[in-house]
């Protein structure tokens, strides 16, 4: 009977991903590549070929080269809101499906969507568009990619605000990088070709350092060539009939060491196209009537990431951590355990080399792998 069910949903599965619109993401190191500009290209290619494309919504920045390329190309009509006072503007996502376009072009993929819109975020609307059968072409900048935050947060020194989770990269049929050189990225701020002269000069001393410049763009770089493999990857794994890999990230109550882990447990589920987990032991300790406030907040906010980027979240409550985590493990076939490497300070050690024994001895009898991350 499990079988059979499994079977009906497999092919439920299959159904619904014919029906689904294609999505092709443009990524590039940061703004002024050219991710815009290549968009518009595209869809006056499309429309020359017969192809039913029109604009959903485009950021041109002013900058006139872009905005000259709107010329002749259908543009469905924003929709207008009113925000603390103000009349603003809005992508028309019920206009889009009603219309079904062959091809939308949707920018600005990270954007917060304006209080009263039906999807708090952009890529979520983009998400409904491609499950409605119409294929979205999106750009989006390597620092909005939610498990690269930290990553970027050291290399500009800017927390970035508005962030896309992993798994909208891991549905996405193409992701193609637009690439440039410090040099030429430079020389184009430099001309005002990205933001007027003030603006420019700003950025030339903050995020538009080369040295910054050249860390995005290999960050760009890893992203897209990633994608492919996990592609790749896939594809063979569906052929070949190998196993599914599936992570599980352990966490504590540690806000930094929990993010950490949950964020690059998440880019080892994205490339290896996989189902992951996020395990969370309380013990005694932190039991609901112990564990305090500034802890607690801690743990809802990284359950609340751990969603985000496609975890299913187990808590269990037990004294033994060890026991608990080789349990899970094995009910829900996990292939690789995550955990984060414990500060370094005595107590701490001491605790978690137990820990680490216990699970060490406890993993030789199984064939799941043990990751310890940094």
């Amino acid at each position: 009977m499990e079988e059979t069910r499994r079977s009906a949903e497999e092919f439920l599965n299959l159904i619904k991903q014919s029906r689904r619109g294609k999505l092709k993401v443009y990524i590039g190191m940061v703004a002024g590549v050219g991710k815009t500009y290549r968009m518009l290209q595209e869809a006056h290619s499309l429309l020359k070929s017969g192809i039913d494309v029109k604009i959903g919504f485009i950021e041109t920045h002013n900058r006139e080269e872009t905005h000259a390329l709107i010329d002749g190309l259908p543009v469905i009509p924003l929709r207008k809101l009113f925000y603390k006072g103000k009349e603003l503007e809005e992508m028309d996502l019920q206009a889009i499906i009603n219309l079904r376009p062959e091809v939308v072009i949707v920018d600005e993929l990270a954007h917060t969507n304006i209080e009263g819109s039906k999807n708090e975020k952009r890529w979520q609307d983009v998400l409904d568009i491609i499950d409605a059968g119409i294929n979205v072409i999106t750009a989006v900048n390597i620092q909005h990619i939610e498990s690269l935050n930290e990553e970027i947060k050291g290399v500009t020194g800017v927390e970035v605000r508005e962030r896309i989770p992993d798994k909208v990269l891991a549905v996405a049929d193409e992701v193609v990088n637009i690439d440039l050189t410090a040099d030429e990225l430079i020389a184009r701020l430099k001309a005002g070709k990205i933001y007027r002269k003030e603006r420019a000069e700003a950025a030339l001393k903050h995020f538009f350092k080369s040295e910054n410049i050249l860390q995005l763009r290999e960050l760009a770089l890893k992203e897209v060539a990633s994608q492919v493999e996990r592609k790749v990857e896939t594809e063979v794994t569906k052929l070949q009939g190998l196993k599914h890999e599936r992570f599980m990230a352990c966490i504590s109550s540690n806000e930094k060491t929990a993010k950490t882990v949950i964020r690059k447990t998440a880019r080892l589920a994205n490339y290896y196209h996989s189902k992951w987990y996020v395990l969370y032991v309380q013990t005694p300790k932190e039991s609901a009537d112990r564990i305090p406030l500034d802890k607690q907040r801690h743990l809802i906010n990284n359950f609340k990431l751990a969603t985000e980027l496609g975890a299913e979240i187990i808590k269990v409550e037990t004294k033994t951590i060890s026991k608990a985590i080789i349990e899970q493990a094995e009910e829900r076939k996990i292939t690789t355990i995550c955990v984060g490497k414990p500060h370094l300070n005595l107590l701490n050690i001491i605790l978690a080399t137990n820990v680490f024994n216990e699970l060490l001895k406890k993993l030789k009898s199984s064939k799941i792998d043990l990751v310890i991350l940094s």
